[in-house]
């Protein structure tokens, strides 16, 4: 009887991979991530290792995070979860989609997705300063407000300055206090466009409690 159910467990294909299913694929198809996975059709459920897929499908650039469960009696299912794209750097001619954690994974040569904003900084990526504290600045502003910026730099963690379509420029400063200054920046994007307060060449939420227009 054991034997039989071990067989059942690790060798029959009664309770084998007949289906690999995914969830949460976007820009990623549902085929380029079961062809990193590598599991194949036929597998006993018992003998997929789930960890080795995973590790596989993670070194996918897109992909932020992943898990592969076994689904009995006879599938397996690989949920991803993808990098959200916030802004986009250009290197050496290259354009690519930049994620809120500053990792640059994926290119782009057409538009980019709505509310992705151009990005300039020296050294694009998740462990510099400057590139963190730009990210900072627009993950904490509201959509509507991102898709009509014209561009983010940063020269410095503390140098974070935002350019409207408008051409109008808005000084952020560092990343401290972000919530406040989307706060304040809205507000006073809201009374320019009522009317009630007179254009601005340059908006300084630096010091949120204290912002200059000039």
């Amino acid at each position: 009887m054991l034997g039989l159910l071990a067989w059942l467990l690790w060798g029959s294909p009664v309770l084998a991979v007949a289906d690999v299913r995914v969830d949460g694929a976007g820009t990623l198809t549902a085929a380029e991530v079961v062809d990193v996975a590598g599991i194949a059709e036929g597998t006993p459920l018992l003998r997929v290792d789930v960890d080795a897929a995973e590790a596989r499908v993670a070194r996918l650039p897109q992909v932020a995070g992943v898990e592969v469960t076994r689904g009995w009696p006879r599938s397996v299912v690989v949920t991803v979860v993808e990098r959200v794209p916030v802004a986009e750097v250009e290197e050496s001619g290259t354009r690519s989609l930049v994620d809120a954690d500053g990792v640059l994974f994926d290119t782009v040569t057409g538009y980019p997705p709505v509310g992705v904003v151009p990005l300039e900084v020296a050294d694009p990526g998740p462990e510099d300063p400057a590139t963190r504290a730009a990210l900072a600045a627009l993950v904490v502003l509201p959509e509507d407000v991102r898709v009509d910026l014209a561009d983010a730099r940063a020269t410095s963690a503390e140098d974070v300055t935002l350019t409207l379509e408008d051409g109008t420029t808005v000084l952020w400063g560092s990343a401290e206090e972000a919530g406040a200054k989307a706060d304040a920046l809205v507000a006073l994007l809201g009374q320019l466009q009522a009317g009630n307060l007179a254009p601005a060449d340059t908006i300084d939420v630096s010091t949120p409690s204290a912002v200059v227009l000039r």
